[in-house]
C-alpha cells in the first residue's frame, strides 16, 4: 500500500480530484489517500492557503495528486504551485500532449512532451519595482556597465540560466526519452540573441546529449519553434525548454490535442512529484457538475506510471480513451456541439469511465 496526498484545491478542484480518485481506486491501484487542504477556502479560515501539515503531507508521502488551485491575479495571497515547486524543488514540470480519437482538434497523431525547468529564467521571481531604490540603483549600475542605456523608469527582471540547472532538467529530459522509448529530444532557446543566457543553456545541452548517443538530438530557437508546431507537429517528440518557453509552449501544444481540459501534467523532482491538471480552477463552475475530469485523470495516470503502477495506469488511459472515442458519456467541450444536450457531468463520466475498467476487468 502506498501512500499519497490528495489535495482536492478549490473551484472545481474537489469535484475534480473526487472524479480521479474514483477511477484511481477503480483499477485497483493500492493506494491509501491522505486528503490536506490548500486554496481559497482555507486560505479564508486560517489566513493561509498552503497549512504546514500539507506541506508536511506532501514531504512526507513524496507523492501528491492535487486539484486546480485559485492564484489571484496582482494582489492576494501568494501561488500555491509555485511554492510547492520551490519549496519541494520539483524542477521538471511534465506535460505529455497526445491526441486521442474523439476529441474536437485541428491535428490527429500529436505525441509529444514538454518538458520545462521550473526554477530559474524569468519566472525565478526576482523582480524590481519601477522607481523603487533598489531598481534605481542597479539602473544606475547596469548603466555604468553597459553600452545600452535602460530608462530610469523601468521596472527589472532578471534572468538567471545556470550550468547546473540546466545540466540537471536537459539530463532529465533525455533519461525520461530513453525510460519511456522515445526517440528524440529538441532543445528550446533564442541563443541566438541571449547569447550568455540561452547561448548557455544551447551549450550545455549539446553537452548533456552527447552522452546519450540512442537518442537524437537537435535544437531549435523558440520563434521557429512555435511554427514548426503548427505546420508539422509530429516531427517533435520530447522538448525541452526553459521556463517560461516551456510555459508559453506547452500551452500551445495543449491547444494542438484539443485544450487544456484534455493535458496532463506533473511537477517532478529528485524528492517528490506532484500531479495535477495543468488547466485553472474555474470557480464560476464550482459545485455545477460541469467540467471534463480528463485532464486529472490522465494526470493520476502519470502519477500510477510514476509509482511504478504500470498495468493500472495503461487499464485507466484505455478507459478513458475508450469513452472518449464512443463519445457518449461525455462532458460538454468533447461533445461536437458543445450545446448538445446528451452532455454529461463530472461524476457521470467518470463513471462511464469506471465502467470501463470493469468491463476490461471481466474474463473473455
Amino acid at each position: 500500500m502506498v501512500r499519497v496526498t490528495l489535495i482536492p484545491g478549490d473551484g472545481t478542484g474537489p469535484e475534480l480530484a473526487q472524479a480521479a480518485r474514483r477511477c484511481i481506486d477503480a483499477t485497483g491501484a493500492a493506494i491509501e489517500w491522505e486528503i490536506c487542504q490548500a486554496g481559497s477556502e482555507v486560505a479564508a479560515r486560517l489566513g493561509d492557503p498552503l497549512p504546514e501539515q500539507t506541506i508536511e503531507s506532501v514531504t512526507r508521502n513524496r507523492v501528491a495528486l492535487k486539484g486546480p488551485i485559485t492564484t489571484p491575479v496582482g494582489s492576494g495571497y501568494r501561488s500555491v504551485n509555485v511554492f510547492l515547486r520551490q519549496h519541494l524543488d520539483l524542477y521538471a514540470c511534465v506535460r505529455p500532449c497526445k491526441s486521442y480519437r474523439g476529441i474536437p482538434s485541428r491535428y490527429q497523431d500529436i505525441d509529444l512532451v514538454v518538458i520545462r525547468e521550473n526554477t530559474e529564467d524569468l519566472y525565478a521571481g526576482i523582480e524590481f519595482q519601477k522607481d523603487s531604490s533598489q531598481a534605481q540603483e542597479l539602473i544606475s549600475w547596469l548603466n555604468n556597465h553597459s553600452k545600452r542605456k535602460i530608462r530610469q523608469d523601468s521596472g527589472l527582471s532578471i534572468k538567471p540560466i545556470s550550468v547546473y540547472a540546466t545540466e540537471r532538467i536537459v539530463r532529465f529530459a533525455f533519461e525520461y526519452a530513453r525510460s519511456h522509448g522515445r526517440r528524440k529530444v529538441t532543445s528550446v532557446h533564442k541563443a541566438n540573441i541571449m547569447k550568455h543566457t540561452d547561448g548557455l543553456w544551447l551549450e550545455v545541452s549539446r553537452e548533456v546529449a552527447r552522452r546519450y548517443p540512442d537518442i537524437q538530438f537537435e535544437d531549435r530557437i523558440v520563434d521557429n519553434m512555435c511554427m514548426q508546431l503548427v505546420i508539422r507537429p509530429q516531427m517533435y517528440d520530447v522538448l525541452v525548454l526553459p521556463n517560461l518557453y516551456g510555459d508559453i509552449i506547452s500551452d500551445l501544444c495543449a491547444g494542438l490535442i484539443g485544450g487544456l481540459g484534455v493535458a496532463p501534467g506533473a511537477n517532478i523532482g529528485d524528492n517528490a512529484a506532484i500531479f495535477e491538471a495543468t488547466h485553472g480552477s474555474a470557480p464560476k463552475y464550482a459545485g455545477l457538475n460541469k467540467v471534463n475530469p480528463t485532464a486529472m485523470i490522465l494526470s493520476g495516470v502519470l502519477m500510477l506510471h510514476h509509482l511504478g503502477m504500470h498495468q493500472q495506469a495503461s487499464r485507466l488511459e484505455k478507459a478513458v480513451a475508450d469513452v472518449i472515442a464512443e463519445g457518449r458519456f461525455v462532458t460538454y467541450d468533447l461533445k461536437p456541439n458543445r450545446d448538445d444536450p446528451s452532455a454529461v457531468g463530472t461524476s457521470d463520466m467518470a463513471d462511464a469511465i469506471i465502467a470501463r475498467l470493469g468491463q476490461a476487468a471481466l474474463p473473455h
